[in-house]
């Protein structure tokens, strides 16, 4: 009788292949199978060769193959590609497989082909993978949602092959039913894009504004990653620093200054709007990079539109400890805003998520890793049921510690007309929630006044709606009352 694989892979781009080298060196047999099959055979011969890897050339070899219940994963481009593989596999499986698809998929996607998967008789996870090339091949943070029957048959897998936490913990844990874990993978990026624009603001402040060379950066990056800010992307954004190009200089300042994506970060900020949650870094990061795509329509406008030349006259150290706070709380309000965005989803879409769990799962592999995630996880341990990070005792004093100077940086770079728009819009944040009365008033008065939507009285009780007459020249009637 011929070998039998633990589990098939679809797909062997870069992620895909080195996905199958972890299961293989983890202990498992791996089937593989592309589209295009002289992959298959480029790979088997090549970094494959000599493993427990079995080449197929046809969805249906791939499947014989395969132990029962079979376990067959997608690790290809989201979107149609996914469904028709997975119109393709259906008629060729059995009651009780399982197609677990890998990609970086939007949930509500994910949530149809549960339900679809599921009325075929077949079991569907849908799950986030992240930390790149290295984490796929070394040990990623993996965030499965979709039938709850299917993680027991795939739990021994994906637990052996994500990455570890110092005290061995696996960096993936169950996370809910249908989109569940593609919604918390969703979030992970949506932080990422939020982490990524307040390092390089931090860049760009100290280069504009305090003159700093790239090798003086390094060394603040550096000196960074060895307290609260020790995490993977202030590890490489020191790296960067330190690279130099053929010619000695630093490659990163011969990168052009326009950045790409790949829609998580817009999907995050779509949520938010859905689910009315002020996810206001995050979306400010998504924009940070559209304004950056606009380069010859700044470049056109520098030479027309002009600002403060950038002074400082401070003390130096001093104020890069204070962006240090700045970045620092900052960061805090990103998680803050992600967390509360995941709560409103769990709620809507009746989702048990282990937030403590969620933060144990992004602690190592993925690309926002950090000793910070240890802290939320205490957090959530202490108060499963915190409406809000920044209401956590640890939380709460860090960022009282650091308000006064995440308010001189924020200061100084609008002074000096340096854009901040993350590091900003995390203030103002901070200040709108800490804020017990809001100008909301003014507004909902102004939407009563010329449409008629009606307001709550702070003298009445909640739930109440009253319309005014401003002008004396409307009716009683009111129109339909708002959602607060």
């Amino acid at each position: 009788m011929s070998k039998k694989a633990d589990i098939g892979v679809i797909g062997l781009a870069v992620m895909g292949e080195n996905l199958v080298l972890n299961m293989e060196s983890k202990g498992f047999t791996v089937a593989v199978y592309n589209r295009t099959t002289e992959k298959v055979d480029n790979f088997i011969n090549g970094r494959a060769k000599g493993k427990n890897i079995i080449g197929t050339h046809s969805l249906e070899e791939l499947v014989d193959v395969l132990k029962k219940p079979r376990k067959v994963m997608l690790m290809i481009k989201a979107g149609p590609a996914v469904d028709k593989t997975i119109d393709a596999l259906i008629p060729l499986l059995d009651e009780g497989d399982i197609i677990i698809d890998g990609g970086n998929t939007h949930f509500p996607d994910t949530d149809r082909r549960t339900k679809y998967v599921e009325s075929k008789g077949l079991l569907y996870i849908g799950t986030g993978v992240s930390g790149g090339e290295e984490g796929a091949l070394l040990g990623p943070s993996i965030m499965p949602g979709g039938s709850p029957k299917a993680w027991p048959a795939v739990k021994p897998i994906f637990q052996k092959i994500a990455a570890k936490v110092e005290d061995g913990s696996a960096c993936c844990e169950w996370v809910g039913e249908n989109g569940a874990g593609h919604f918390v993978k969703m979030v992970h990026n949506g932080i990422e894009y939020g982490d990524m624009q307040l390092i390089s603001e931090a860049y760009f402040i100290m280069k504009k504004l305090l003159g700093m060379t790239a090798d003086e950066m390094h060394e603040v990056f550096k000196e960074w990653n060895e307290g609260d800010l020790d995490s993977y992307l202030i590890e490489i954004t020191r790296d960067i620093l330190a690279f130099k190009d053929e010619d000695g200089e630093p490659l990163v300042e011969k990168i052009l200054d326009t950045a790409g994506q790949k829609g998580t970060g817009k999907w995050t900020a779509v949520a938010s709007l859905d689910h009315g949650i002020p996810l206001t870094l995050i979306a400010e990061a998504v924009y940070a990079r559209f304004l950056s795509a606009l380069k010859d329509e700044r470049v056109r406008a520098s030479k027309i539109l002009s600002g403060p030349v950038p002074e400082f006259k401070g003390d130096k150290k001093e104020f890069l400890k204070n962006l240090k706070d700045a970045l620092f709380a900052s960061k805090i309000v990103s998680y803050a805003q992600g967390y509360a965005l995941m709560r409103a989803a769990a709620k809507e879409y009746g989702w048990d998520l282990n937030y403590g769990g969620i933060a144990l799962m992004w602690r190592g592999g993925c690309i926002i890793r950090s000793v910070f995630l240890g802290k939320i996880k205490e957090a959530f341990d202490e108060n499963p049921e915190l409406e809000n990070l920044l209401l956590a005792p640890y939380f709460k004093e860090k960022v009282m510690e650091a308000q006064q100077g995440w308010r001189k940086v924020v200061a100084e770079a609008t002074l000096n007309g340096i854009p901040a728009p993350a590091i900003s819009t995390a203030l103002n944040y901070f200040d709108g929630y800490r804020c017990e009365r809001l100008p909301a008033n003014m507004l909902q008065a102004q939407r009563d006044y010329f449409g008629a939507h009606t307001y709550e009285r702070i003298d009445k009780p909640r739930g109440e709606y009253f319309h005014t007459n401003w002008t004396g020249r409307g009716g009683e009637t009111a129109s339909t009352t708002y959602n607060a």
